[in-house]
């Protein structure tokens, strides 16, 4: 039997490891073990995922919390190497552009331990974001790179990287499951954008973070808002503002991922800065708006599906009334990404026998 570890720590990555784990047991041949690196700890944010997917119980989690990315980053490090020690696995797998993701990259890779990085290639071009850092290191230092999109697989070339994988999204994978599981039937379309917001450039800004908010609360129909934790904390203990004065806001707490894909599904469009919800918009055909001045999912961008908006927040609304699509079917695969990985990481085995 192969010996896996995957190194997991925030929503996204939970998403994208739900299919992939199951890929796994279905293979046959290989025994998975995950670490959870606690970088999402609230409820909201961590275990009802856990629960949702079905994914199994993390065989350690670390327990970092929130803190510097040098703090959070080292804390990882030192919580990770004694456990590929203790387990020798045969392949790392890590997921995207977070802390997690570089921490265990740099452990597995020093233990010379093959690293296998699922969204590789991805690139923002805005070494500004913390993200771009931790997703070009994790791609030059991995054994197995998959990329979503051939676009991805492209720019690794460029970087000297000759023997990546165009595997598809992962996380189209589990909007596939969700529909076979009927999750996302039944739902009525209503007149409302479905916001979330939480990195650190539109949020640790009072004033950028409200005139955000002044900007949704003046849009002619209803604005759903789901609040991560952390932008919830500095408006209401930080920023001392009062979340009622928004009426045109409705803002709730994180929603679980199917709960989640059921707001996304009903909604007239999305706001965020979010990389993985531009892609699940994109997958459930719905208008998207950006709160970014660049996106790593440049795929989302055509036909004005997808649009960025940075300094002029007030265009929202000019945005919205923009025609878009069509949706291009096929440029992130075909919803079975999970197998195609499990089946290159085992033959990379078997030729290194």
């Amino acid at each position: 039997m192969v010996k896996i570890v995957s190194v997991i720590g925030a929503r996204p990555q939970f998403i994208k490891a739900a299919p992939l784990e199951l890929a796994f047991a279905q293979s046959g041949k290989i025994t998975h073990y995950s670490v959870h690196t606690g970088q999402h700890y609230n409820d909201n944010m961590s275990k009802i995922f856990f629960d949702e997917l079905g994914l199994q119980k993390p065989y350690k989690n670390l327990n970092v919390g929130s803190g510097s990315h040098a703090v959070q980053t080292a804390g990882m490090v030192v919580g990770l190497e004694p456990i590929f020690l203790e387990l020798q696995p045969d392949v790392v797998v890590v997921y995207g552009d977070t802390n997690s993701t570089i921490a265990a990259g740099l452990v597995a890779a020093k233990l010379n331990i093959p690293v296998a990085h699922i969204e590789a290639g991805l690139r923002s071009f805005n070494r500004e974001m913390p993200e771009e850092i931790n997703r070009i290191l994790t791609d030059h230092l991995s054994t197995l790179l998959f990329a979503p999109t051939q676009a991805a697989v492209a720019q690794l070339a460029k970087e000297g990287i000759q023997h990546a994988i165009n595997s598809g999204d992962i996380m189209l994978d589990m909007i596939r499951i969700a529909e076979r599981k009927g999750i996302l039937e039944s739902n009525v379309a209503e007149d409302y954008c479905y916001v979330t917001l939480h990195r650190p450039y539109n949020t640790d800004s009072e004033s950028r973070l409200l005139s955000i908010l002044q900007t949704l609360n003046a849009l002619p129909f209803k604005v759903v808002f789901s609040l991560h934790p952390r932008t919830e904390n500095l408006l209401k203990n930080e920023y001392g503002v009062d979340l009622k004065n928004y009426v045109n806001i409705e803002f709730i707490e994180p929603q679980g991922y199917f709960e989640n894909l059921k707001y996304l599904l009903s909604c007239k469009a999305l706001i965020t800065d979010s990389g993985g919800m531009q892609k699940e918009a994109y997958f459930l055909n719905k208008k998207c708006i950006t709160i970014r001045s660049e996106t790593e999912w440049t795929e989302t961008q055509t036909n004005n599906c997808n649009t960025l908006i940075w300094e002029n927040i007030q265009d929202i609304q000019l945005e919205l009334d923009k025609p878009f699509g069509p949706f291009i079917e096929g440029i992130y695969g075909d919803g079975k990404s999970a197998k195609l990985i499990t089946q290159g990481i085992l033959g990379y085995l078997t030729n290194t026998e």
